[in-house]
């Protein structure tokens, strides 16, 4: 099982999401895991906004990592989702981001944090597969196919 599948449960993966900015977006992401996770939603909005602020989390070709760090955060928890319509976020290539990964981690988290950032842009460099998660339909198709990716074993 790879890095990000460890910690997505379906859950926490929404396709069609209303979200018409960046804020409404983080909104969207705080309210899951507000919900699911009890983590308060302000809390969620406020570090990833804090993180943004220190540069764009969009990697380019739609998709974007916003992460935060959590306070009292025990583990690290992610969340996929797709929102409706492109919505702008300073990405390098300037292209409108549809596809969003939010990570949360633990306060201190250092190496590991790192490891599931880095394994989540492999997985969305991956440009068969990233078309498909921000076209496919179904949550659950979209959980399962981030499951089954498998990282590049590294040779090191």
């Amino acid at each position: 099982m790879n890095r990000l599948a460890a910690i997505l449960p379906a859950s926490n993966v929404l396709v069609q999401v209303d979200a018409s900015s960046k804020k409404r977006a983080f909104e969207q992401a705080g309210l899951l895991f507000e919900n699911q996770h009890a983590i308060a939603r302000a809390t969620v909005t406020d570090n990833l906004f804090a993180r943004e602020r220190l540069g764009s989390t969009g990697l380019g070709h739609g998709v974007a990592i916003p992460h935060g760090r959590i306070k009292g955060l025990k583990n690290p928890l992610a969340a996929v989702l797709r929102v409706a319509q492109p919505i702008a976020f300073e990405a390098p290539d300037d292209e409108q981001v549809t596809l969003l990964i939010f990570l949360l981690v633990p306060e201190a988290a250092t190496q590991r944090h790192l490891e599931i950032l880095s394994e989540i842009a492999e997985l969305l460099s991956d440009r068969e597969l990233r078309e498909r998660l921000k076209t496919e339909p179904d949550p659950a198709k979209v959980h399962e196919m981030i499951s089954r990716w498998e990282p590049l074993k590294s040779v090191a």
